[in-house]
């Protein structure tokens, strides 16, 4: 018989059940306000974003999947939908044709800068506003902590 694991204590069961409605309901939030006012899920917004951020709006797909926390199969099903809407498109890396790398378009450049002030606008109400600087560090180093825990395993 496996051992008991150390249950959750009361405090940290409240911890971890508001973390849990957090992970649930937050990006319904923020997806619903990008699709409302640009056609984009979150998901969507971030395979922009990340490109928009890089060196000549280029990057592997390889790297991008790994920038955006995702698998490479669920990003390259996004790639196809974002390319056939013209706001990225795929080629091959020409350090290697081997890859493939993402260039985001003008489209897409466009449609990001038009989303930005929308989602910054909806992250500030959803998360920031009414926090602390020292509630905002904590954020971050919790966030960053966890995250860090899933990349290990």
């Amino acid at each position: 018989m496996p051992d008991e694991p150390p249950w959750l204590t009361d405090r940290e069961l409240e911890a971890w059940m508001a973390l849990a409605k957090l992970m649930f309901n937050l990006p319904s939030a923020l997806d619903a306000q990008l699709l409302r006012d640009n056609d984009l899920t979150l998901f969507d917004y971030f395979v922009l974003s990340v490109l928009s951020m890089t060196p000549g709006r280029t990057l592997r797909l390889s790297e991008l999947a790994g920038q955006v926390s995702s698998s490479l199969s669920r990003l390259s099903n996004v790639v196809k939908r974002l390319e056939r809407r013209g706001l990225l498109r795929r080629e091959p890396d020409p350090d290697n044709p081997r890859y493939t790398t993402a260039v985001l378009t003008d489209t897409g450049w466009d449609l990001v800068v038009a989303a930005a002030p929308g989602h910054v606008t909806a992250v500030r109400r959803f998360v920031i506003d009414g926090l602390t600087e020292h509630q905002i560090d904590v954020l971050r180093q919790v966030a960053c902590h966890v995250t860090r825990n899933l990349a290990q395993g």
